[in-house]
């Protein structure tokens, strides 16, 4: 039976934990003629892992899984997990006691799907590179954790950098795409070191509609899901414009941190199938820098049959291909091609920004200004001015006594004629 024939007709469960699924029992199919668990994982023949660990199994590389905490016991992470912390304030120092009450077997789910050891050759659930090295750094959701949600991420972030992580996967979502600012400098604190972030996309199931952060920063690897046949998964994933590539969600084998096996669905399973991919890319290429891995990863993506554009908002560049990013061809890049959280920063933040303080400005005479010009004001019409007091006025009054004085002059005169005129009586 195929893998991908017995993937598909194992029990699918869709009831969604973080970005993952609740398990179901793996099925077992009666006289198998190859072990039934490694059989079942299909996507290391479909999506070309096995064509990759021809040139690296992911010897030398070093994977962060940043969530509830890689189990103890399992027999696949022998060997595996080299170093841990807890940033949730409720783990144990070492990051290797799963924490959160719901949840706590995701982590462990997760870090199987990167680079789970298998239990010999050609048994047992083994990850994409299972010869890359595991940080158990757990993190606590929701009211179990000491500490808030962000504090915790920016803290687990910084941790994986400074214990050698080259890779850092992040099966979690915050619902909505805005980021707490102290992220800023914990992603970019990863991104200047040279580390790639692998995030999960969300799924629909869980109510995830569109991507949230983390798969909204500039510079993150952001994984969608698709079904068996490679179709975008309806309940496992979710759509947006900072998908990178997408990668299986449907029908995952997980080792829980007890050892039992489960099938679960979820782009956090996609997530960590990725993150295991750029460990190969990373064994096989140690020269390059962490944009032109991102870069082989979409380069090297092969077109997704429901995709409308390159790229699309359910299947970003396109279906995962390991065996081709590990050897194909491509030019070398100077930009990381999921954008620049620096250049993001600079320009959406500024506007942020607390104000600047300046100095206190030092007191300094002003020049007196100059004397005011005269300024003739308007006179009302009825009133007389200077000159029609000396060229009206004046003359009028003149003319007018001369006419007066003229006129009693011969009023007297014609008064006395008349006087002079009469006969004296006798």
């Amino acid at each position: 039976m195929s893998r991908r024939l017995l993937a598909a007709a194992a029990a699918s469960v869709l009831a969604l934990t973080l970005v993952g699924a609740t398990p179901a029992a793996a099925a077992t199919p009666e006289a198998p003629d190859e072990d039934p668990v490694r059989s079942a994982e299909y996507w290391l023949e479909d999506y070309g892992i096995e064509k990759a660990w021809e040139t690296t199994r992911g010897d030398g590389v070093r994977i962060a899984v940043i969530d509830t905490g890689i189990g103890r016991g399992p027999v696949e992470f022998e060997g595996a997990v080299v170093g841990g912390t807890d940033v949730s304030g409720i783990g144990t120092p070492d990051g290797r006691t799963p924490v959160g009450a719901v949840d706590s077997n995701h982590g462990s789910w997760v870090a199987s799907l990167a680079a789970g050891r298998g239990t010999g050759p050609d048994t047992g659930m083994i990850g994409v590179a299972p010869e890359a090295e595991l940080l158990s750094v757990s993190v606590g959701f929701g009211a179990s954790a000491t500490r808030s949600f962000t504090e915790q991420i920016a803290e687990a972030i910084r941790w994986s950098v400074d214990n050698g992580a080259d890779v850092i996967n992040m099966s979690l979502t915050t619902n909505v795409p805005d980021w707490d600012r102290s992220w800023d400098d914990a992603f970019l604190y990863a991104m200047e070191n040279d580390v790639v972030v692998v995030v999960a996309a969300g799924n629909r199931g869980s109510g995830t509609t569109r991507v949230g952060a983390p798969a909204t920063i500039p510079g993150v690897l952001t994984v969608a899901g698709v079904d068996p046949l490679g179709k975008a998964s309806v309940e496992a994933s979710t759509q947006g414009i900072t998908i990178g590539v997408s990668a299986p969600s449907e029908n995952l084998v997980g080792v829980s941190a007890d050892g039992r096996l489960v099938l679960w669905n979820g782009t956090s399973g996609a997530a960590p199938i990725v993150a295991g991919i750029v460990a190969l890319v990373r064994s096989a290429h140690p020269e390059l820098d962490a944009a032109n891995v991102i870069n082989r990863i979409v380069e090297t993506a092969r077109p997704a049959s429901g995709a409308s554009a390159v790229p699309d908002p359910l299947y970003g560049y396109g279906l995962v291909d390991a065996a081709a990013a590990v050897s194909a061809s491509v030019p070398t890049v100077a930009a990381n091609p999921m954008g620049s959280l620096s250049e993001w920063i600079r320009i959406y933040r500024r506007a942020q920004s607390d104000p600047v303080p300046t100095r206190p400005v030092e007191p300094f005479e002003v020049a007196p200004l100059p004397p005011a010009d005269v300024v003739d004001r308007a006179a009302s019409p009825l009133l007389p001015s200077r000159e029609t007091v000396i060229y009206g006025t004046l003359p009028l009054s003149v003319a007018t006594a001369t006419a007066i004085l003229v006129a009693l002059g011969v009023t007297a005169a014609v008064r006395r004629i008349r006087l002079a005129s009469r006969a004296p009586s006798r």
